[in-house]
């Protein structure tokens, strides 16, 4: 350890969000205290969880607590722990870079949003001791980690940069001072050298909190007759009850919507809350919460997931992956189970079976209440389904077990209505006498899909066509066979079997008709194509380009190249509509001068026509055009 004080200038970008915080980040500075109670109370839980996994480390946990110290003369405020402590390492590492990651990205984002959005930010970020330079001067923190000789002293005006220094004498855990500016009732900054004021601060916002908060009351004024009074001792000011714990009526909606603030470091209320209670072979209580909006970080391959886990009111881990599956990353809360061992980890976790069978549980809760929330109250669930119908999807790919359940809770785009998505028993009650499948088709996008000639059929007819623009629908359409005994089925694969049986011998015959054509342009397209034949499914568009019904799509191919992934080409069919003046006229130039070159270029036109349709790319651009200015020229 270093023996002299050293100071040490924040990073740029921590620099300009510490001042954007400071000035106009929070609009209820009352929080900066929440944030340090929070932070107080994690180290605590920490060193509990290291004194039972480390039988060697030699410290004290009889008595862990939190304590406000307030000194009204000096207008400072103290909130100290007996936690875990840091290193003088983790506090260069943990306090004097604000964000591990994405600083720029942050800034970037705060300076285009609005405070509230801001406010979000911040949270996600987990810069909240930051928040104390709203209501401090200077903010000095003392520190020492449990089984360490040596303490730290940390100090910052939050004005760019910071000293840090050893400290010889510092007990255990850490100690964070405010020198209090002075109330301003104008910029709503309160008088926090106040105990009143800090007692409702406790009590609003950290009265969930387990370990003990406490304060030491004012000293009474002598009595006349001269008596001095007994010095005042420590009182608890909060009522440490865990809220999943608690009978759901003696647990208010408020007193939800902080606490959910407090496991998600979101600003905003939830939208939904889940409570969850297991008796018998292995018991455990869960208090869970569906978030209003999606978190920036949701669709990051590296994004934090799972939920907090407490072993008989004793935490364990953060971020628990093992109890909720990747699908359902966005749920946070607390999961208190009665049987685990103390000392687990996150390996142990995942082969254990009480873990599986909570997790399963929880699975089918959250999918439950969304059903609920689905047929009870729809704005809420329209809500849930636009920030968090993409992540859900993916359970269709992954989670096998609870397939049906989550078909039932997802809601597509579809032809029937411009504005309003469909669930998929809605598209059955809708479907037509006779027909068989759920159509669907894959894209970039709604407008893509609805001017793709693979629609003239279907929209000729009447049929409900769900269009599935997100990327992870070009996965799971492939994996899920079916919904209410309908299959699914791509209106860009295979064959569609929309005809009559009168249309169907009509078909035969142009078979028949014009197998001359089709043969020729099979042979001449020989190296894009892998089959050249009639259309079913166009009215009046010349030709389309159609996938064989195992193959991959374009649109999924070109992920996986995007990936990195390389991928054989996947040779397509081409449908011809035998209606189309274009393709009567080739079918009867063809017969008549099958020598003619020109009809190999009307040829490679009109493939190159219905790739441009869909929105494929050309594999030659420039010979496309020269040919297309050529037949232009000879027209004029």
């Amino acid at each position: 350890m270093s023996t002299a004080t050293e100071t040490i200038e924040f990073q740029a970008e921590s620099r300009q969000l510490l001042q954007l915080m400071i000035h106009s980040i929070y609009s209820n500075k009352d929080i900066f205290l929440r944030e340090l109670i929070s932070n107080a109370s994690d180290a605590l839980d920490k060193l509990r969880l290291e004194s039972l996994q480390d039988k060697d480390l030699d410290v004290d946990t009889s008595d862990l607590h939190l304590e406000l110290v307030i000194d009204k003369e000096n207008r400072t405020l103290t909130v100290r722990d007996n936690g875990i402590g840091m290193s003088r390492d983790e506090v260069v590492d943990l306090i004097g870079t604000i964000a591990k990651s994405g600083t720029a990205e942050l800034l970037a984002k705060l300076k285009e949003t609005d405070p509230a959005a801001s406010q979000e930010l911040i949270g996600q970020f987990g810069v909240g001791f930051y928040s104390s330079f709203m209501v401090a001067d200077t903010v000095t923190l003392v520190t020492r980690k449990a089984g360490e000789s040596a303490g730290v002293r940390w100090e910052s005006a939050g004005e760019g940069s910071y000293t840090i220094e050893p400290v010889d004498d510092a007990p255990q855990g850490t100690a964070v001072t405010l020198a209090l500016k002075a109330e301003d009732a104008e910029d709503s900054l309160h008088d926090y050298a106040n105990p009143a004021t800090v007692r409702r601060i406790v009590k609003k916002y950290s009265d969930f909190i387990t370990w003990p908060i406490r304060m030491t009351p004012e000293k009474a004024a002598a009595t006349e007759e001269g008596e001095e009074p007994a010095e005042p001792q420590p009182e608890t000011v909060n009522s440490m009850k865990a809220l999943w714990a608690r009978a759901q009526k003696d647990v208010t909606p408020e007193e939800y919507n902080e606490f959910y603030r407090h496991v998600s470091h979101d600003w905003q209320e939830p939208l939904e809350t889940i409570r969850l209670a297991a008796e018998g072979t292995f018991e455990y209580q869960a208090l869970l919460f569906l978030p209003q909006v999606a978190p920036m970080d949701l669709y990051m391959r590296d994004s934090r997931r799972g939920v907090q886990l407490y072993v008989r009111r004793v935490f364990i881990m953060d971020d628990c992956e093992a109890l909720v599956p990747e699908y359902l990353r966005f749920v946070k809360g607390v999961v208190d189970a009665a049987d685990l061992s103390l000392n687990v980890s996150r390996e142990i976790l995942q082969q254990d079976r009480q873990i599986s069978a909570i997790r399963r549980r929880l699975v089918k809760k959250v999918l439950s209440t969304v059903r609920t929330m689905m047929t009870e109250e729809p704005e809420k669930y329209t809500t849930f389904w636009d920030q968090f119908g993409r992540a859900v999807k993916e359970g269709l790919i992954s989670d096998h077990d609870n397939l049906d359940a989550i078909l039932e809770i997802s809601s597509f785009a579809s032809t029937h209505d411009a504005e309003k998505p469909t669930t998929l028993a809605q598209y059955v009650e809708r479907m037509k006498d006779g027909q068989e499948h759920i159509y669907y088709m894959t894209g970039d996008s709604r407008s893509s899909i609805e001017s793709s000639p693979h629609m003239e059929a279907l929209r000729d007819r009447g049929y409900e066509v769900l269009l599935l623009t997100d990327p992870i629908d070009e996965v799971w359409v492939d994996q899920v066979p079916g919904f209410d005994d309908k299959e699914l089925r791509s209106i860009a694969k295979g064959q569609v079997d929309l005809e009559t049986e009168e249309q169907k011998e009509k078909a035969g015959e142009q078979r028949e008709e014009f197998a001359g054509l089709l043969d020729w342009m099979g042979t001449t397209l020989a190296d894009d194509v892998k089959e050249v034949r009639l259309s079913s499914r166009l009215t009046t568009s010349a030709a389309c380009l159609v996938n064989d019904e195992n193959d991959m799509s374009p649109t999924l191919e070109k992920m996986y190249r995007a990936m990195g992934q390389e991928m054989p080409t996947v040779k397509r069919i081409l449908e011809l509509n035998p209606s189309h003046p274009l393709v009567a006229g080739l079918k009867s130039k063809q017969s008549e001068t099958p020598d003619d070159a020109g009809l190999g270029e009307t040829a490679e036109l009109l493939y190159g026509m219905a790739l441009l349709a869909e929105g494929g790319e050309l594999s030659d651009p420039s010979r496309f055009v020269s040919l297309l200015a050529g037949r232009l020229e000879r027209t004029l």
